[in-house]
């Protein structure tokens, strides 16, 4: 399955209002995984918030040792998205 990632709110009647429109334009079904906050305070952080969180979290310490730079620009192909 393709995935992608897509902010939203969940208005007062229960319904899912995207942040942004999907890049699919035919109808299709799809699984939805919906993560909540674990506090009011982290419903408030932006994208930037949950990156510096994410960068300095011990649990990916392991990502800065030279081993694990295994990947160079010359490796792969470019990718472009017209979203």
């Amino acid at each position: 399955m393709k995935s992608i990632a897509c902010g939203g709110t969940i208005s007062e009647d229960g319904e899912l209002l995207l942040d942004e429109p999907l890049p699919q334009n035919q109808p299709s079904r799809v699984q939805i995984v919906i993560l909540f906050p674990e506090s009011p305070e982290s419903a408030d952080l932006t994208p930037v918030h949950w990156n510096k969180i994410v960068a300095n979290n011990p649990s990916f310490a392991f990502l800065h040792d030279p081993e694990e730079d295994i990947y160079t620009l010359e490796d792969g192909i470019a990718v472009s998205y017209e979203g």
